[in-house]
């Protein structure tokens, strides 16, 4: 195997695909990327057997790519990392010396590393599942940042680790929930499907950083696998097993009182409070009525606050909620808009929060009893 490449673009295709690869690998080769050198380009495929990334690199204006000989290899992803950042040359050339040795070189500089053969990186399967559609990719992580910060990070209950994604028709719904709070976000797809998957939220971590930022993204599902087609690169994961519940049941739809306030105002008076803590634990309290509203924090432990939001606006009889601060401050940072509405049921019931500029994203909390 031997080619020629831009440091600039291989350095980049490397550094997408060394995004799968964890540092506690379960199989060997899975701490290394693949090379594949084809006739006409170069496939760099990274994986830890849960999330898989592969990118092409073709010749173009930008990237110079020669190959003369065709052939694989899988070379440790930190160590190739490493050399092709160093190598202070505008083109590499690589080339496999004896079985596994490879020759990396650039103007004076030389490598010879050990790599493992091709045939002991497991095989991945990238075939493209059937359920195919397509959504821009400012809205696609707009859907994964305003959802997955309310998975659970407990494995007690895995299904709860992911984003559930359920297709009916030209409606997708995405949803997130870890029990004590969850995100919502409902779009609509010209295709009409119907699936129902959970896709594990480190997966969508890493979608969001291949995300380029302009463009169309193809997603492609079954009931094994989601893919993510980004230009060059597909990232895929494998999905989690179980039934997600029913979660819409959980959101009321009628409500008694509604609290307006500017996101931005209420985000620092959260802030200002969150260094209260009860067992490691930020509760806020909100005193509502007509007249004032006021958010309040207690610990015997450390003290006080308490700070009347001049900007927020409530219709209602009198309500007192206390709740996690860190759930509202998370729900308020995912939506947009200068202006957030809370609509509330109750002392101990679920309150929902949502951006007066889009409506198709909602967040729930489920308040806290306090004693004091």
């Amino acid at each position: 195997m031997y080619f020629k490449v831009s440091k600039k673009e291989f350095y980049n295709a490397l550094s997408v695909a060394s995004r799968a690869i964890s540092t506690f690998s379960p199989l060997p080769a899975f701490s290394g990327i693949k090379i594949d050198a084809k006739e006409d380009c170069l496939i760099l495929t990274g994986s830890d057997s849960d999330v898989s990334i592969q990118t092409k690199l073709t010749k173009s204006e930008e990237c110079v790519l020669e190959i003369r000989d065709m052939g694989s290899i899988v070379i440790e992803a930190k160590y190739i990392l490493e050399i092709v950042r160093k190598i202070d040359a505008d083109e590499i050339e690589f080339e496999m010396i004896d079985g596994s040795l490879t020759k990396i070189s650039g103007n004076t500089a030389e490598f010879r590393i050990n790599g493992m053969r091709a045939n002991e990186y497991p095989a991945i399967d990238f075939s493209k599942p059937k359920e195919c559609f397509a959504l821009k990719e400012e809205t696609l992580k707009k859907v994964i940042l305003q959802t997955s910060f309310a998975t659970s990070d407990k494995e007690t209950r895995p299904v709860l680790t992911g984003v559930n994604f359920h297709c009916e028709g030209n409606t997708l719904h995405c949803v997130a929930t870890d029990s004590y709070r969850l995100a919502k976000k409902t779009i609509d797809i010209s295709e009409s499907l119907n699936f129902n998957i959970t896709i594990p939220a480190k997966s969508l971590s890493e979608v969001v950083k291949t995300l380029e930022g302009e463009g169309e993204v193809e997603i492609a599902v079954n009931d094994k696998k989601a893919q993510f087609i980004i230009h060059d690169t597909i990232v895929q994961t494998r999905l989690i097993d179980g039934v997600y519940p029913e979660t819409s049941r959980l959101i009321p739809l009628q409500f008694d009182y509604e609290l307006t306030i500017d996101s931005r105002d209420l985000l620092n008076a959260i802030d200002r409070a969150s260094f209260i803590k009860n067992d490691g634990v930020s509760v806020i309290k909100f005193s509502l009525s007509e007249q004032e509203c006021v958010l309040s924090s207690k610990s015997v432990e450390v003290g006080s606050s308490t700070e009347v939001l001049s900007s927020a606006s409530f219709t209602g009889n009198s309500l007192e909620i206390s709740c996690n601060g860190r759930y509202v401050f998370d729900a308020i940072k995912a939506l947009s808009g200068s202006l957030v509405i809370f609509r509330l049921c109750g002392e101990m019931k679920p309150f929902i929060i949502k951006s007066v500029d889009d409506d198709n994203v909602l967040q729930l909390v489920l308040p806290v009893r306090t004693y004091a």
